[in-house]
């Protein structure tokens, strides 16, 4: 099938020349001599004592700074609402434009901004 290409595309198929061998410069792995690797066992004086060891400070995680934030804006608005409901500003017989029947409510959603009083 390439016996039919032209010549400018069969000399993109065509093998290259060999890598030339190099001998190499060092000694190969296994014929490395290693030196004795040991334990840590010369080492053991110098770790730090227990009793020399500074106290670790605990860091609030991600999802705990969430909660404590969480609860600590519930407990907030919880006071609000007690407060604003003890000095009396809220009374739900004042509203005026209420209606007594809870079925003659109406709920509007998905509203598009453009439409009028009068559209509806």
């Amino acid at each position: 099938m390439t016996s039919f290409l032209p010549p400018n595309l069969l000399a993109l198929f065509a093998a290259r020349d060999p890598i030339p061998f190099l001998t190499p410069h060092g000694k190969l792995p296994h014929e490395k001599k290693r030196d004795h690797q040991g334990g840590i066992a010369e080492f053991v004086n110098l770790f730090e004592n227990e009793t020399e060891t500074p106290i670790k400070i605990k860091v609030e995680t991600k999802d705990e700074k969430k909660e404590r934030m969480a609860s600590v804006k519930m407990k907030v608005n919880e006071t609000r609402i007690k407060d604003y409901l003890a000095a009396g500003l809220y009374d739900a017989s004042e509203i005026r434009d209420a209606t007594n029947d809870p079925f003659k409510t109406l709920f509007v959603s998905r509203l598009d901004y453009d439409t009028s009083e009068s559209k509806l």
